[in-house]
């Protein structure tokens, strides 16, 4: 079911505005800062502080009305778990992936024991209300022991070799991990990698699969769903 529109009621700035700098900040490794300078280069006059806040409301919203305009997701879900230090405790970041690198879900936790990986399957067919033909894995026990007590009819293949297409989608998280140095806590940690996973990759095509022509036909549609999802559409 669609949602409600994102309510600017009491901003003064306008949707598209808004928007731009929201998409600016989650698209590319940018600071508030960085953010803040690049629309001051254009004329808009707006601080940081007020960017974050936009950031904060508005980037999950987004992020979910994009993943509810794309297609349904595969029947093949990777997954994976790499480390993140926050305050000097080391998190593990979980996440799941199509067949298409289409990202399902991410979720911070501080162990990857069998307690933690069947959360992670629980809150996956919770969020995508259907239950995957395969599931695919690194040989981490901790994914057996949630396979065989959450989804015990799906396939499961387990293989470091088999895996790369999980591996590789941590690489633009390592990028802004290390551009916002380290995050500050797992809560905020979540909240951003959320949102991030959501936007970031709408953008992000598999451009070594299309030609020039076919690429940018494909972004000029993605930008478009990025309009609509943003109500930008309604005050054109």
């Amino acid at each position: 079911m669609e949602s409600a529109a994102p309510s600017y009621k009491g901003h003064r700035y306008p949707v598209e505005i808004i928007s731009h700098c929201v998409w600016l900040y989650f698209r590319f490794p940018l600071s508030f800062r960085e953010v803040e300078e690049l629309m001051l280069e254009r004329g808009v006059v707006v601080s940081y502080e007020t960017i974050r806040r936009w950031c904060a409301k508005f980037g999950q919203d987004y992020a979910n009305r994009l993943c509810r305009r794309r297609r349904r997701p595969g029947d093949t879900w990777h997954m994976d778990e790499v480390f993140i230090k926050i305050n000097g405790v080391i998190h593990y970041l979980w996440r799941a992936v199509d067949q298409d690198g289409n990202v399902l879900d991410i979720l911070v936790q501080p162990r990857r024991n069998a307690k933690a990986a069947k959360k992670f399957f629980r809150r996956l067919l919770k969020e995508l209300e259907y239950v995957p033909r395969v599931i695919v894995t690194d040989r981490l026990r901790s994914y057996d022991a949630a396979h065989r007590t959450v989804m015990p009819s799906v396939e499961h293949r387990s293989s470091k070799y088999l895996n790369n297409r999980a591996e590789n989608s941590h690489q633009p998280t390592r990028q802004r991990e290390r551009t916002m140095r380290r995050f500050r806590s797992a809560g905020g940690a979540q909240r951003f990698l959320s949102a991030f996973s959501g936007i970031s990759p709408h953008f992000r095509p598999r451009r070594h699969l299309l030609t020039a022509r076919d690429y940018r036909t494909e972004m000029h549609h993605r930008f478009t769903t990025w309009r609509e999802a943003t109500d930008c559409t309604a005050t054109a």
